[in-house]
């Protein structure tokens, strides 16, 4: 079988010599010193001065929301995961969706101005399947309307760009380090703003507002990570540099192969970007054509997935909006399996299937 990844696992006996610590100290949560570790280590691998480890990305959303006093309207795009526009409607704003472009797949710039209004606090963008947004178009647009600027880089690990970590453009940026990324702590991720003072109110809010053991700082969450996780965060950093390598690889290998058939395109990466290659996707010329190759894939035991299927603004808890690039994208578009564990005799097999589905010869 050949699912969409298999997460990366170290040797065993590494994980379970940072076990053995944890036996040792009985320090399992709260702040522990592997903890602790693994935001210095990640800090100096990314090149960037504040970040905080969090038990989930989602949750990093949720805090960066709050630390930035969202409320309103908040501007985001309706191709990303569930998870962008969730949590905005959890944390209590609106979602007003701009439409994609077809080419990137991110969200267009020139849409955005159209969509503020009175009552719009801030602007979430994702870095869709790591390709850098138009930054500085959306970063001058958010500085002339007093918009606060929060990045979903869920997919961004390890992403520069014009030679600066990716993470650290906008107020706050968002990691996901959960099993499917190609960095991962089991279930992890991270927030990172350059702003000390707004990494010391995220630092609370990750904590239940907690001053010390006595006092509280405002209303916090739970939103710690635990030991075992930053024990497999530590283990899996020092693979990094080959599982980069590796997905690009294989990123290239797929380009080669499949740039054969005219009737497939692929995601157009900004000229800015060290990229990281941590998805494959592919772009059908109809809907009907991607299920077909689709269920002949999963016939053969190789099980891709529609990233991101359906559209967000079909959500039944957002008010009906106009996108129909996203929705025209959202329904033909299809990511194959990528992973540090695949062969290029796996790689090959899923090409030759997808071409031979099309009815293009090889």
């Amino acid at each position: 079988m050949i699912p969409v990844t298999k997460p990366f696992l170290p040797p065993r006996a590494e994980y379970e010599r940072y076990l053995d610590g944890i036996w040792n100290r009985n320090w399992l949560t709260n702040h522990g010193p592997l903890v602790n570790d693994l935001e210095l280590k990640l800090k100096k691998y990314l090149g960037i001065d504040h970040l905080l480890y969090l038990a989930n990305g989602t949750l990093g959303l949720q805090i960066a929301i709050k630390a930035l006093e969202l409320k309103g309207e908040v501007i985001t795009t309706p191709f990303s995961y569930v998870a962008t526009s969730s949590s905005l409607v959890w944390e209590g704003c609106q979602p007003v969706f701009v439409d994609i472009d077809p080419s990137t797949f991110n969200i267009d710039p020139s849409k955005i101005e159209a969509a503020i209004t009175d009552n719009t606090t801030g602007i979430m963008a994702t870095h869709v399947f790591g390709n850098p947004c138009e930054i500085e178009r959306i970063e001058a647009i958010a500085r002339k309307h007093n918009l606060k600027l929060i990045y979903d880089a869920a997919h961004g690990f390890g992403v520069t760009y014009n030679s600066k970590p990716l993470v650290e453009y906008g107020d706050i940026s968002v990691l996901s380090f959960h099993a499917t990324k190609l960095y991962h702590t089991v279930e992890g991720g991270a927030v990172v703003t350059k702003q000390p003072e707004l990494l010391k109110r995220m630092a609370y809010l990750r904590n239940f507002g907690h001053e010390g053991t006595e006092a509280f700082n405002g209303v916090g969450i739970n939103g710690k990570n635990s030991e075992f996780h930053a024990a497999m965060g530590l283990c899996n950093l020092k693979y990094i540099d080959g599982i980069l390598e590796r997905y690009k690889a294989n990123y290239h290998y797929y380009l080669n192969w499949l740039s054969k058939s005219p009737e497939l395109t692929f995601q157009k990466i900004h000229e800015g970007a060290l990229y990281n290659y941590a998805y494959f996707p592919v772009l059908f010329e109809s809907e009907n054509t991607l299920k077909k190759v689709k269920a002949e894939l999963e016939k053969h035991q190789i099980f891709p997935r529609r990233y991101f299927y359906p559209s967000l603004d079909t959500l039944e808890y957002i008010r009906e909006q106009e996108v129909p690039i996203a929705r025209n994208i959202s329904s033909r578009i299809l990511c194959l399996p990528m992973s540090f564990h695949y062969a290029e005799e796996e790689l090959e097999m899923v090409c030759r299937i997808v071409l031979r589905t099309l009815k293009f010869s090889v």
